[in-house]
């Protein structure tokens, strides 16, 4: 285990690497929006787990007991920041030119896929004893929190940032 942080390292080095391509492959500034705040979201999930302290349970699926800490569920608010701001998306932003005029498929479908699926994955944490339910709830929570707020960032304004970033982009 003595690599591990160094594997970590290469891991981040690889994603910073990538996420300008991310950016030219789907030409969306708005893409990019979204996946910073997925990942502003878990990191401030990862401060509140050093900050509360709260262990996990005493024992997983799997028999093992992780040595992090619990409380609040990272999984579990990622996951819910997703399915709010897809939702939100679906319900506020125009739909983009690439995409079938149906909003059926573009306005009703999206949500009614990934709040299901958000929810699912929400609650297998406490199935497979990674989490208690305090720990999924407060990690929902969040994700309800930090979702709509991150949105209204990008539609008060910093949407016109994106623009000038798509705008300047080669083609």
């Amino acid at each position: 285990m003595k690599n591990a942080p160094a594997q970590r390292m290469t891991w981040w080095l690889y994603a910073l690497d990538k996420a300008p391509g991310v950016l030219l492959y789907t030409r969306s500034a708005g893409v990019a929006y979204f996946t910073a705040g997925a990942v502003l979201c878990s990191l401030t999930v990862k401060v509140l787990k050093r900050c509360l302290r709260q262990p996990r349970p005493v024992i997983t699926a799997n028999g093992k007991r992780k040595k992090t800490y619990g409380m609040p569920s990272t999984h579990s608010a990622v996951i819910t920041y997703f399915a709010t701001y897809i939702t939100l998306a679906c319900m506020y932003l125009p739909i983009h030119p690439s995409l079938p005029a149906s909003p059926a498929l573009t306005r009703v479908l999206p949500p009614l896929v990934v709040v299901p699926l958000a929810s699912t994955i929400a609650l297998s944490r406490i199935w497979l004893g990674h989490h208690t339910w305090p720990q999924v709830t407060v990690g929902v929570a969040h994700g309800l929190l930090f979702a709509p707020l991150w949105f209204k960032l990008w539609t008060d304004g910093w949407d016109e940032y994106g623009r000038m970033v798509e705008d300047a982009m080669p083609i």
